[in-house]
């Protein structure tokens, strides 16, 4: 089986993204491979900083890397916090303090609607760049809802599950995750 590189150390992406790649690739996190740096992630949207992740790996390592950047865009916040979804609160990967946040800034508002956006990145050795993009629409609650997945899950609400992220096993999430969506267009590219 083949490995593929990800350019990331978030454990919950790494999960998702290994479980959904599993038939084809032995996924491998960039640390596993011996990237130690660290990347500057100062792109303006989730594709560039999709791009910068997987580009630095690839560059680091000689080898092809994927990367993904996605986040949560809340339309009653104009799109936040989009590419700053993992640090909302001011400290990066700090999921309850995102949530409550995010729960504070919306009190009062009516419109939940909100959107899971992915954009999965493969920069090859020859400096070809493939991508795809992914989304999910839901809506987001008014407290968290159970202990499952990571991020701002407890509180999203799927559209297409009926159920919180939160609440969804593994198999009920990665049917219809922005993640897997945007997995699934690059994979019909490559």
């Amino acid at each position: 089986m083949r490995k593929l590189i990800v350019a990331t150390g978030n454990k919950g992406k790494l999960k998702e993204i290994s479980e959904l790649l599993k038939d084809k690739y032995e996924v491998i996190s960039m640390k596993e491979a011996g990237f130690s740096g660290e990347i500057e992630e100062n792109g303006k949207s989730f594709y560039e900083n999709a791009l910068i992740k997987a580009k630095a790996v690839s560059k680091a390592l000689g080898v092809d890397a994927l990367a993904d950047d996605s986040g949560l865009c809340v339309e009653a916040l104009n799109g936040e916090p989009g590419i700053y979804s993992a640090r909302y609160s001011g400290v990066h990967g700090n999921d309850k303090e995102n949530n409550a946040l995010l729960l504070k800034n919306l009190e009062g508002n009516e419109n939940r609607k909100a959107k899971f956006r992915c954009v999965v990145v493969m920069y090859r050795t020859d400096g070809t760049v493939v991508s795809g993009f992914g989304e999910t629409d839901g809506t987001i609650g008014f407290e968290s809802h159970g202990e499952k997945g990571f991020g701002y899950d407890p509180i999203f609400r799927s559209d297409d599950l009926n159920k919180f992220f939160g609440e969804a096993s593994e198999d009920e999430k990665n049917s219809c995750s922005h993640r897997f969506r945007a997995l699934k267009d690059l994979s019909g590219k490559l």
